[in-house]
């Protein structure tokens, strides 16, 4: 039994330590009124407030914390916040398995990006063309330049009474740099000091400034090299049992195995090492993967403002981002079901007769490499103004991101059938594991391309200001309407739709919706010192129907020093695209075929075999409800402490069926036609699986609790300058998913923190960011039969991380400031872990640990 806090009680100290801080309220009206103080807009809510701080919990990186975290890319530096860190996916690891390489997602609470609303200055933008894990859509954070970014916002409660779907764990809000006046340029250089890797940096923000007029600039780019998985030692094979792993080499080898009058027969030349039992030859594709792939981003992004007149604005913002990447995997993987055979005349064929190729991979003609070119557009136009005392804004919004992957030739593309002409004709020798010429290599090589687009067209339109009167001071509001149509397709080579290529990169999608929303939100004085906010939003979907979300939040100051914090909301995720329109698309995971194995005594070791999936447009929405209790206290400006309990529970969680129960119940069966099966050879009962249909399903539950700690001390200037420090911490309590209890379990650490410490004596300043990550318990699927179960059983646990960040600057002048640092100080590996099976194959957590090591870089800043 896992020992948890209890929410509520917890919840209840809190609030009872906020209330003995003061046992009056004064009823007095402020002498100033809200018409003499400049209203700002916060994430979170619609209505424009007084104070920053409103009665949702809140994390602010602003442009200074990110320059002291030392990142240039968004993905490696909000996977070091302990709020965002778990469940987001990067580019890490990228390879034939992933199906949406080159990109990379924020998750808030590891309840999955799907479950992140990420927002560009507000507004929703267009969803990456490429979805993750099939069909998990998302915002590709690669598409957003660091140096454009004034600060992130990161509310963490649910909030789709305000924003709609998506925003189920919270919203990232993305405030891009505007109202800058000048030139300012920089230009930075890093690279590890074990593995070669760089990464190169260059930016110029320009901006100008007049009366009637706002102008801001930004163009960025950004590049790093290669870190190919043979670079890493240990951490680069997927034959992980020399360090107390598993083997989770590729039953698909190199030779492999034939059937010989209806008889697996391994090939006589497969190296003793490399041979099962069952008759499989194993291959190690690890060294072929690219732990983190090269890459290379420009980007422009402008922002322009121009008073029509003293009370209405028109505005304007372009962004343009050309991403390229690359992919990579080891050689085809062929299986049974390419139907490939070699005739007795074949000359150096062993048998002496026809036989038929089962598990074999072309390692002659090359590793698998995509070239991957992103090209994301966003322009948003609008007027905004002041009526009376109302403050309103309309806008109209475009958006697309397009992605291609395409690879030729060169990069290892075996089509089938050209590959059974060059076996018949004699010129490809597929036995002994013999290179081929490269004129016969030319003739089974092909060139493909896939193809992606994500489009979103939006229009909104919202005012806000004071909507009446109550108990003596005015009820804010903020009202709108919003509409949007998105459509996604996702169309691979034709080649693949035929079964001429092989490989598990096969994934089609074609779907489209429109949307359209109405939203109140209301601030109730109902003291001086206490705020109810109360907001409500009705979404209609053109595929699935309608959905109505409250929320309700309470703030409470009863003194300068202490506010107490609360709020309720539902929240609702729509069906992704992907999932309401996807084609047949296939992935591979390793598991013991258990029935195969009873039966024949074969392939009793975990195997490679394909997953092929479908898409279900009859899915309902996803439901949530959430709940946050906090307490800050500031007794002075120096000093900042929060408490925030918080509870998510969502329902109806879209998800794939565990492959292990559809494996149960229909494996057994050779006639089955979900679990399908290749011929039995003689004298069996079961022959070897084809594949495994599955589709996705309103099928899942989630429930996560937790507490988030945030702490800051700022000492006064002095002779030795100023220190300032800050602590990040979350404290995971409970995560369940269909009844099963992942707290502490793999992938989910207890508690993560951030602590980061920042000295500035005159012109120097350094930082200090030491980031830990808690121990978990490996391997979830201990006998790797497909069924979850960690409940059931105990595995090692994955050691916990602590890795620091050094990082110091000089300012020489106004306009030149250099800056050195280091990142994982200590060159600190990732823990070893023995994995799933599925993603986590070469020793480590690729979700949850970089395998980078230690990072120096500079950085130069001229300002003119």
């Amino acid at each position: 039994m896992k020992n948890r806090i209890q929410p509520c009680a917890l919840a209840v100290t809190l609030a009872l330590a906020g209330l003995s801080s003061s046992l009056s309220v004064s009823a007095q009206q402020a002498d100033e009124t809200a018409s003499d103080v400049e209203r700002i807009s916060v994430t979170g809510s619609r209505i424009k407030r007084t104070d920053i701080e409103g009665p949702s919990p809140i994390q602010s990186i602003d442009a200074t914390m990110i320059e002291g975290m030392g990142y240039e890319n968004l993905q490696q530096l909000l996977e070091r916040m302990p709020a965002t860190g778990a469940g987001t996916f990067s580019t890490r690891n990228n390879s034939q398995d992933s199906t949406a390489n080159g990109a990379a997602a924020v998750s808030l609470r590891g309840m999955g990006p799907d479950a992140t609303l990420v927002l560009i200055n507000g507004r929703r933008v267009a969803i990456s063309a490429f979805a993750e894990s099939i069909t998990n859509s998302f915002v590709d954070i690669n598409s957003i330049p660091v140096s454009a970014i004034e600060r992130i916002d990161i509310l963490k409660d649910g909030a789709s009474a305000i924003y709609g779907s998506d925003a189920v764990a919270g919203v990232v809000n993305v405030i891009l740099k505007k109202d800058f006046d000048g030139l300012e340029v920089n230009v930075g250089y890093g690279g590890t000091t074990g593995p070669s890797y760089d990464e190169t940096t260059a930016n110029m923000v320009w901006g100008n400034q007049s009366a009637k007029a706002s102008s801001t600039v930004i163009l960025d780019y950004f590049k790093n090299s290669r870190l190919g998985a043979d670079e890493l030692g240990r951490f680069g094979t997927a034959n992980q049992s020399p360090y107390g792993g598993m083997d989770f080499r590729s039953s698909r080898g190199y030779p492999g195995y034939f059937y010989v009058d209806g008889v697996k027969t391994i090939d006589p030349d497969c190296p003793p090492e490399n041979a099962t039992a069952s008759g499989s030859c194993l291959f190690d594709y690890g060294p072929f993967g690219l732990t983190i792939p090269e890459a290379e981003r420009v980007g422009l992004i402008g922002q322009f403002d121009y008073k029509l007149d003293s009370d209405l604005t028109a505005f304007m913002e372009v962004a343009v981002q050309h991403n390229t990447s690359e992919a990579g995997g080891a050689a085809t993987p062929l299986d049974e079901d390419a139907g490939l055979t070699a005739p007795g005349s074949h000359p150096n064929n062993p048998f002496g007769q026809d036989v038929e190729i089962g598990r074999y991979r072309p390692v002659d003609a090359g590793p698998r490499r995509w070239d991957i070119v992103t090209d994301t557009l966003r322009f948003v136009a609008g007027l905004r103004g002041e009526l009376g005392d109302y403050s309103w804004e309309a806008s109209v919004q475009k958006g697309r991101s397009k992605s291609e992957q395409s690879g030729d030739q060169s990069q290892g593309w075996v089509r089938v059938d050209w590959l059974q002409e060059q076996i018949d004709a004699g010129a490809y020798n597929p036995f002994g594991g013999v290179t081929n010429s490269p004129d016969v290599i030319d003739q089974i090589t092909t060139s493909l391309v896939r193809r992606g687009e994500s489009r979103l067209t939006s229009a909104d339109a919202h005012i806000t200001g004071e909507a009446f009167e109550f108990n003596g001071d005015m009820v804010m509001m903020a009202a709108g309407l919003e509409y949007r149509e998105e459509e996604v397709s996702d169309v691979p080579d034709i080649q693949f739709q035929q079964g001429l290529i092989f490989g598990t990169e096969s994934v089609q999608a074609e779907a489209q919706r429109d949307q359209y929303a109405a939203y109140l939100e209301l601030s109730i004085p109902l003291l001086e010192t206490l705020e109810l906010q109360l907001a409500g939003r009705y979404d209609h979907y053109s595929d699935f129907g309608s959905t109505t979300n409250p929320k309700i939040a309470l703030r409470w100051a009863p003194t300068d020093e202490v506010t107490v914090r609360g709020s309720w909301a539902q929240g609702f995720r729509a069906p992704s695209l992907a999932q309401v329109g996807l084609g047949p698309s296939e992935k591979s995971v390793f598991f013991v075929d258990q029935y195969r194995c009873e039966a024949t005594g074969l392939d009793c070791e975990s195997l490679d075999y394909n997953i092929q999936f479908s898409g279900n447009p009859d899915l309902d929405a996803e439901e949530s409800e959430s709940w946050n209790v906090g307490v800050i206290w500031a007794p002075v400006q120096e000093i900042g402490l929060s408490v925030d309990i918080w509870s998510i529970t969502q329902d109806n969680k879209i998800d794939e069926q565990q492959f292990g129960l559809v494996y149960d119940a229909e494996c057994n069966d050779q006639q089955s036609e979900i679990c399908v099966r290749l011929p039995p050879q003689e004298g069996q009962s079961l022959g070897v699986i084809q594949k495994i249909f599955n589709t996705y399903q309103n099928v899942s539950s989630q429930e996560a609790s937790g507490v988030d700690i945030s702490a800051d001390y700022k000492l006064p200037y002095d002779e030795y300058g100023q220190l300032s420090f800050r602590l990040d911490w979350s404290y995971l309590n409970e995560f369940e998913r269909d009844s099963l209890d992942y707290t502490g379990e793999y992938r989910y650490p207890e508690n993560r923190w951030l602590f980061s410490t920042n000295w500035v004596l005159d012109n120097f300043d350094a930082n200090l960011n030491i980031s830990y990550i808690g121990e978990f318990e490996d391997t979830p699927d201990i006998n790797f039969d497909g069924v979850l179960d960690f409940e059931e059983n105990t595995s090692r646990m994955v050691d916990s991380q602590v890795l620091v960040d050094l990082q110091g600057g000089y300012n020489f002048s106004d306009s030149v400031r250099i800056v050195l640092g280091v990142n994982n100080l200590f060159d600190e590996e990732p823990p070893f872990a023995i994995g799933d099976g599925d993603s986590d194959l070469y020793g480590y957590v690729g979700s949850v640990h970089n395998p980078r090591g230690r990072f120096v870089y500079s950085k130069v800043t001229l300002r003119f």
